[in-house]
């Protein structure tokens, strides 16, 4: 029996992600104009880089700009917290050393030129809004219509007026548009729009959710605290005949016209597909974008003539499964069209994911890139050289997950791995290639950040920072594993964490962080992995915390990824009972007899169905926001993904339909505005389990969405709670989590909570586009 007090609890809490994160931060490069240099921010400290001449220096002067901010404001400012927000380089018409930035409520200029902090009237980019390359427009939308603002005299301009409710530009479909969490946050919804190169004209689309199904959400206790609130929100499900539809249009900022694409609208089942469609040539010439139908199983590519709407389909692919346009959902599409009308394109077609090289007519095809191993992102392509360099895993035999940075010729030789050690390397590189932003880590080694050349030369060194100040808190590495799943052949891969203060002649009970769904794999070999600080905190609460990417998950072959395909219920969880189980042996410190397991959204669904599916093995569970019954879901889980929409097929995806099988201890968590999963996804399968006689613990969280981000907290204390009790057998302490800060340095805003933070926090999700559940 494991007593906690509050210490333990305290020391949990430094373990998440937003606290972790101050102790090992990662570059994040913002590319000038034209690549050729770039900043980047650790902590407080603005960098500069120029790789040509090898420098790195602080971006401004900030002992100097701390002072001068101080007598400007009449707020005292330290050089090394500097209070910066909706910081702006790289400005047009301005000199180089120029940096505009908000603090204290007001827009503020500096140069180290001059040396004064000026009050300016030019406001920055709200949340939402886009600045054109040349830095003179602002576009945005706004109750569906698109419009610009001009930044020199401030003049908002229409460019469209025709939207009505559920035919809008730019918007999102509503169960993906986090429109509760936006309006926590007081903001309103965000357009997608895209500028040309030349800043003369906007890419958008038009999305029609017109005669969709709705779906009701009450808001029980609004800010206002009056009586109860409804929010209606277009929701289709799976095998509904209506679905959104969407089509690309061009508009003219100074002619004020739209070209408007001419075929028949596409159907959109995720917002990805809002997003996979770039500007190709110096100005803008042509747009392509890429399509899918409903059921994935076909991908295309599309030359879109921005001055006549025509199309025109490049390639088309098809498969008998999914035909992926990159190796997890959401990640950067590899189609690239080249000045000459070839196209390179990402395609599994040999059971790996690799790189083709089409002619412009399409007539002529070359695999650039082959072996079994997947091509992960490309980097840039050397159009004088033929050469392009890219990111590949698998090419490390000890981890099919470690990514290295390669070189080959487009006609396929040459191929040259730059890097040759046994690190994963996350590398960027700017838009207009030249040179790589290379961070490579591994479970126990923090991002080591460094600008490569061509040839993987050495050209600035950037950071490499320790894991010194997570260790005084007790922290030490996940080990990294490998075991063989339920098949008895297939090695599968995960993380380990040991409790704080090991003792190898202890038992620990063991805790699961899952979640196992088809579009993503979650427990990779970098030092951060996804959720890294959620299975860090448990560990510091004297847990031995597992995460596992069993089959049926991204990131590998296509057939590794295909086993979820037809059986997305139950895809990997017998994968993760073989690797604990195998672990259980290797170790005799992990105690296999006392199995919990939680995690959210898709983890969530994962969570209760190995409660109710394997009750002799999982004992305890906390599910948050799971989508526990995918038939009644989002289109794509069980169109895409599963593939079944009959009413067998869904009854295979549902976890209330196993809901007899519950013998442990469950704890659902769900908020009651959650615009994604909605809450009646728990309510289903409480309803389940009480027809059952079951019991079953809940919590509903009033005004909690997907993320439940601003109550997480109080959610993150009574996921421990649960597991301490059930788990440890004894009463968790009396201690009290306090609001997550965002994570400094990164775009959701300052490290210390408030308003701002909350606001900033908004953006993330955002602007990377939104995620799966």
């Amino acid at each position: 029996m494991t007593r906690l007090t509050a210490s333990d609890y305290a020391r949990a809490e430094q373990m998440l992600l937003p606290y972790r994160a101050r102790k090992a931060p990662m570059v994040r490069p913002q590319w000038q104009r034209g690549g050729a240099r770039f900043r980047y921010r650790i902590g407080d400290r603005h960098l500069l880089v120029d790789p040509a001449d090898g420098t790195r220096e602080p971006a401004f002067d900030h002992e100097r700009l701390a002072a001068a901010l101080s007598t400007a404001s009449g707020h005292p400012v330290e050089a090394d917290a500097l209070p910066l927000l909706q910081v702006e380089f790289d400005i047009p018409g301005r000199d180089d050393d120029v940096v505009r930035f908000t603090a204290f409520g007001e827009r503020w200029e500096w140069s180290d030129a001059g040396g004064e902090c000026t009050r300016i009237e030019d406001p920055a980019p709200a949340p939402g809004e886009i600045v054109s390359p040349d830095g003179r427009w602002v576009a945005f939308t706004r109750e569906g219509n698109v419009y610009v603002r001009s930044r020199d005299d401030g003049e908002e301009i229409a460019l469209t007026d025709d939207a009505e409710p559920g035919h809008e530009y730019g918007s999102l479909p509503d169960p993906m548009s986090a429109r509760a969490l936006m309006r926590a946050f007081g903001l309103g919804t965000f357009g997608l729009l895209t500028w040309s190169p030349d800043s003369t004209r906007l890419l958008v689309h038009r999305l029609d959710q017109r005669g969709l199904p709705e779906q009701v959400l009450v808001e029980s206790s609004p800010p206002d605290g009056g009586r109860p609130v409804e929010h209606r929100y277009r929701y289709p499900m799976p095998g509904d005949e209506n679905q959104a539809s969407m089509t690309w249009n061009v508009i003219d900022v100074a002619a004020r016209t739209i070209v408007r694409q001419q075929d028949e609208p596409a159907t959109v089942v995720h917002p990805t597909a809002l997003v996979y469609a770039w500007w190709t040539g110096e100005k803008g010439d042509v747009v392509h974008f890429l399509r899918q139908p409903r059921d994935a199983r076909a991908l295309e590519l599309h030359r879109f003539d921005p001055g006549t709407g025509e199309s025109t389909v490049l390639v088309r692919e098809t498969g008998e499964t999914r035909v992926d346009p990159t190796p997890q959902l959401g990640d950067p599409p590899m189609a690239r069209v080249l000045d000459s009308g070839e196209f390179l394109w990402w395609s599994q077609r040999d059971g790996w994911g690799h790189l083709y090289l089409y002619s412009a007519d399409g007539s002529q095809v070359t695999q650039v890139t082959s072996g079994q191993w997947p091509v992960r992102s490309v980097l840039w392509v050397d159009q004088e050289r033929r050469q392009l360099w890219f990111v590949a895993a698998g090419l490390v035999g000890s981890d099919p997950y470690v990514r290295q940075i390669c070189r080959i010729g487009l006609d396929g030789s040459g191929f040259t791995r730059l890097t040759d050690d046994d690190l994963d390397h996350d590398a960027v590189s700017p838009p207009e290639g030249g040179y790589l932003v290379d961070r490579a880590s591994s479970v126990d080694r923090a991002p080591r950040s460094r600008v490569l050349g061509g040839d993987g030369q050495l050209l600035v060194e950037l950071e490499q920072p320790g894991t010194e100040a997570l260790a005084a808190l007790g922290w030490s590495p996940p080990e990294r594993f490998r075991t063989t799943a339920a098949d008895g052949r297939t090695p599968v891969y995960g993380l380990l964490w040991r409790p704080h203060d090991f003792d190898p002649e202890r038992r620990y009970p063991v805790v699961e962080h899952i979640y196992g769904a088809p579009q993503v794999y979650r427990a990779g070999p970098a030092f951060d992995s996804p959720h890294s600080g959620e299975p860090e905190a448990l560990a510091a609460l004297g847990f031995a915390v597992v995460a596992l990417d069993g089959r049926g998950t991204a990131g590998r072959s296509k057939a590794f990824q295909d086993h979820s395909y037809g059986n997305l219920g139950d895809g990997a969880l017998d994968d993760h009972i073989a690797a604990i189980r195998e672990l259980g042996h290797r170790y005799p410190w992990l105690d296999t007899g006392r199995i919990g397991i939680t995690g959210h959204s898709g983890g969530g669904y994962a969570t209760a169905r190995a409660l109710l599916a394997h009750p002799d093995f999982y004992g305890v569970g906390v599910s948050v926001a799971g989508n526990h019954d995918p038939g009644f879901y989002l289109p794509m889980w069980a169109e895409q993904y599963h593939g079944d929409v009959s009413e067998e097929g869904r009854q295979a995806i549902s976890t209330p339909a196993i809901a007899a099988g519950l013998t442990g201890k469950l704890l659902l968590i769900h908020g009651e505005l959650d615009d994604n999963v909605h809450p009646y996804h728990t309510m289903r399968l409480v309803n389940a389990l009480i027809d059952a006689d079951r019991d079953v613990d809940m919590l509903i969280v009033p005004g909690g969405e997907h993320s439940l981000l601003l109550r997480m907290h109080h959610v993150q204390r009574r996921i421990w709670d649960y597991l301490v009790r059930h788990l440890h057998g004894t009463e968790p302490p009396a201690y009290r989590l306090a609001p997550l800060p965002m994570p400094p340095g990164s775009s959701l805003g300052p490290a210390a909570p408030g308003p701002d933070a909350r606001r900033h926090a908004a953006l993330g999700p955002a602007a990377r586009g939104p995620a799966a559940p």
